[in-house]
Protein backbone atom coordinates (compact mmCIF):
# COMPACT_ATOMS: atom_id res chain seq x y z
CA UNK A 1 0.00 0.00 0.00
CA UNK A 2 1.51 3.20 -0.97
CA UNK A 3 0.42 6.51 0.93
CA UNK A 4 0.38 9.62 -0.57
CA UNK A 5 0.00 12.80 1.33
CA UNK A 6 -2.81 15.90 -0.70
CA UNK A 7 -2.11 19.39 -0.60
CA UNK A 8 -4.48 19.26 2.36
CA UNK A 9 -2.80 17.88 5.32
CA UNK A 10 -5.35 14.42 7.12
CA UNK A 11 -6.36 14.08 3.45
CA UNK A 12 -4.81 11.19 2.00
CA UNK A 13 -4.63 8.97 -1.55
CA UNK A 14 -3.99 5.49 -1.35
CA UNK A 15 -2.67 3.10 -3.47
CA UNK A 16 -3.34 -0.83 -2.96
CA UNK A 17 -1.16 -2.88 -3.90
CA UNK A 18 -2.25 -5.07 -6.74
CA UNK A 19 -1.95 -8.76 -7.91
CA UNK A 20 -2.58 -9.53 -11.35
CA UNK A 21 -2.12 -11.84 -13.76
CA UNK A 22 -4.33 -13.65 -16.77
CA UNK A 23 -6.97 -14.25 -14.83
CA UNK A 24 -7.85 -11.00 -13.14
CA UNK A 25 -6.68 -9.66 -10.21
CA UNK A 26 -6.93 -9.36 -6.43
CA UNK A 27 -6.08 -6.89 -4.00
CA UNK A 28 -7.19 -6.16 -0.12
CA UNK A 29 -9.27 -2.67 -0.21
CA UNK A 30 -9.08 -2.18 3.77
CA UNK A 31 -6.40 -3.94 6.22
CA UNK A 32 -6.70 -2.44 9.61
CA UNK A 33 -3.46 -3.62 10.46
CA UNK A 34 -1.47 -2.32 7.52
CA UNK A 35 -4.21 0.96 7.77
CA UNK A 36 -2.88 1.32 10.89
CA UNK A 37 0.79 1.15 10.26
CA UNK A 38 1.03 2.99 7.17
CA UNK A 39 -1.01 5.91 8.18
CA UNK A 40 -0.64 6.55 12.10
CA UNK A 41 -4.69 6.14 12.30
CA UNK A 42 -6.24 4.42 14.81
CA UNK A 43 -9.81 4.73 13.05
CA UNK A 44 -12.72 3.07 13.67
CA UNK A 45 -15.30 2.47 10.60
CA UNK A 46 -18.90 1.77 11.46
CA UNK A 47 -20.70 2.09 8.29
CA UNK A 48 -20.26 0.90 4.96
CA UNK A 49 -22.49 2.79 1.80
CA UNK A 50 -22.43 1.88 -2.24
CA UNK A 51 -24.26 4.09 -4.20
CA UNK A 52 -24.77 3.54 -8.14
CA UNK A 53 -24.78 6.89 -10.48
CA UNK A 54 -24.74 7.71 -14.09
CA UNK A 55 -22.58 10.37 -15.96
CA UNK A 56 -22.82 13.52 -15.04
CA UNK A 57 -24.24 12.43 -11.62
CA UNK A 58 -22.97 15.25 -8.63
CA UNK A 59 -23.07 14.17 -5.01
CA UNK A 60 -22.35 16.63 -2.12
CA UNK A 61 -20.84 18.89 -1.17
CA UNK A 62 -22.14 16.71 2.38
CA UNK A 63 -20.59 16.97 5.89
CA UNK A 64 -22.65 16.57 9.26
CA UNK A 65 -21.90 19.54 11.65
CA UNK A 66 -22.34 16.99 14.64
CA UNK A 67 -21.27 13.68 14.39
CA UNK A 68 -18.72 14.35 11.52
CA UNK A 69 -17.64 11.28 9.35
CA UNK A 70 -14.64 10.36 8.20
CA UNK A 71 -14.94 8.85 5.30
CA UNK A 72 -12.74 5.64 2.90
CA UNK A 73 -13.77 5.95 -0.54
CA UNK A 74 -13.25 3.99 -3.54
CA UNK A 75 -14.57 3.44 -6.85
CA UNK A 76 -15.59 -0.21 -8.06
CA UNK A 77 -17.15 0.64 -11.39
CA UNK A 78 -16.54 3.39 -13.52
CA UNK A 79 -14.72 6.91 -12.65
CA UNK A 80 -15.30 9.79 -10.13
CA UNK A 81 -13.95 12.84 -9.71
CA UNK A 82 -13.55 12.91 -6.13
CA UNK A 83 -13.67 16.32 -4.01
CA UNK A 84 -12.60 17.51 -0.69
CA UNK A 85 -13.23 20.98 1.03
CA UNK A 86 -11.44 21.76 4.28
CA UNK A 87 -14.00 23.01 6.86
CA UNK A 88 -11.83 22.75 10.00
CA UNK A 89 -12.42 26.72 11.03
CA UNK A 90 -8.80 26.58 12.77
CA UNK A 91 -6.96 24.83 10.09
CA UNK A 92 -4.81 27.03 8.06
CA UNK A 93 -6.01 25.10 5.21
CA UNK A 94 -10.09 26.37 5.87
CA UNK A 95 -11.73 26.96 2.78
CA UNK A 96 -9.22 24.91 0.05
CA UNK A 97 -10.15 21.53 -1.54
CA UNK A 98 -8.79 18.92 -3.47
CA UNK A 99 -9.76 16.63 -6.45
CA UNK A 100 -8.41 13.09 -7.19
CA UNK A 101 -9.61 10.67 -9.81
CA UNK A 102 -11.43 6.97 -8.42
CA UNK A 103 -11.79 4.92 -11.03
CA UNK A 104 -12.36 0.78 -11.32
CA UNK A 105 -9.42 0.73 -13.42
CA UNK A 106 -6.63 2.68 -10.85
CA UNK A 107 -8.38 0.95 -7.61
CA UNK A 108 -6.88 4.21 -5.58
CA UNK A 109 -8.77 5.12 -2.33
CA UNK A 110 -9.00 8.34 -0.85
CA UNK A 111 -9.11 8.99 3.04
CA UNK A 112 -11.70 12.05 3.68
CA UNK A 113 -10.57 13.10 7.51
CA UNK A 114 -13.84 14.06 9.71
CA UNK A 115 -13.93 18.15 9.49
CA UNK A 116 -14.29 17.63 5.69
CA UNK A 117 -17.03 18.37 3.13
CA UNK A 118 -16.90 15.32 0.06
CA UNK A 119 -18.55 15.18 -2.90
CA UNK A 120 -17.86 13.78 -6.39
CA UNK A 121 -18.98 13.92 -9.85
CA UNK A 122 -19.38 11.00 -12.28
CA UNK A 123 -17.39 10.77 -15.33
CA UNK A 124 -17.98 7.21 -16.66
CA UNK A 125 -21.34 6.36 -17.91
CA UNK A 126 -22.11 4.79 -14.59
CA UNK A 127 -20.14 4.71 -11.12
CA UNK A 128 -20.44 2.57 -8.31
CA UNK A 129 -19.28 4.20 -5.33
CA UNK A 130 -18.41 2.28 -2.04
CA UNK A 131 -16.98 4.38 1.34
CA UNK A 132 -16.43 3.45 4.82
CA UNK A 133 -17.59 5.90 7.79
CA UNK A 134 -16.40 6.57 11.23
CA UNK A 135 -19.63 7.42 12.38
CA UNK A 136 -23.22 6.33 11.06
CA UNK A 137 -25.60 9.10 9.08
CA UNK A 138 -27.17 11.50 11.16
CA UNK A 139 -29.73 13.40 8.84
CA UNK A 140 -30.70 16.01 11.64
CA UNK A 141 -27.06 16.60 11.74
CA UNK A 142 -26.23 16.52 7.85
CA UNK A 143 -25.40 19.88 5.38
CA UNK A 144 -24.57 20.71 2.15
CA UNK A 145 -22.40 23.47 0.20
CA UNK A 146 -23.20 24.21 -2.72
CA UNK A 147 -21.24 22.30 -5.18
CA UNK A 148 -20.41 25.32 -7.52
CA UNK A 149 -20.04 28.16 -4.82
CA UNK A 150 -17.61 30.74 -6.35
CA UNK A 151 -15.07 31.33 -3.14
CA UNK A 152 -14.27 27.92 -3.24
CA UNK A 153 -14.39 27.93 -7.04
CA UNK A 154 -13.74 24.13 -7.13
CA UNK A 155 -12.66 23.59 -11.02
CA UNK A 156 -15.30 20.54 -11.88
CA UNK A 157 -14.55 18.69 -14.60
CA UNK A 158 -18.23 19.34 -16.60
CA UNK A 159 -18.84 18.94 -20.12
CA UNK A 160 -22.42 19.15 -19.27
CA UNK A 161 -25.14 20.57 -16.47
CA UNK A 162 -24.57 18.06 -13.65
CA UNK A 163 -27.57 16.26 -12.54
CA UNK A 164 -27.93 17.27 -8.90
CA UNK A 165 -30.54 16.03 -6.15
CA UNK A 166 -32.35 18.73 -4.85
CA UNK A 167 -30.65 18.87 -1.51
CA UNK A 168 -27.43 19.44 -3.46
CA UNK A 169 -29.26 22.29 -5.55
CA UNK A 170 -30.30 24.06 -2.38
CA UNK A 171 -26.66 23.68 -0.54
CA UNK A 172 -25.64 26.54 0.98
CA UNK A 173 -23.01 29.00 0.15
CA UNK A 174 -19.64 28.95 1.91
CA UNK A 175 -20.13 32.49 3.06
CA UNK A 176 -23.55 31.70 5.04
CA UNK A 177 -22.06 28.77 6.98
CA UNK A 178 -21.13 29.44 10.47
CA UNK A 179 -18.59 27.14 11.11
CA UNK A 180 -17.61 26.24 14.61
Amino acid sequence: MNIMETTIPGALIIEPDVFGDERGFFYESFNQRIWEEKTGLKTQFVQDNHSRSARHVLRGLHYQEKQPQGKLTRVIIGEVYDVVVDIRKNSPTFGKWEAVILSAENKRLLWVPEGFAHGFLVLSDVAEFLYKTTDYWAPAHERTILWNDPTLAIDWPLTDEPNLSAKDRAGQKWNAIPFE
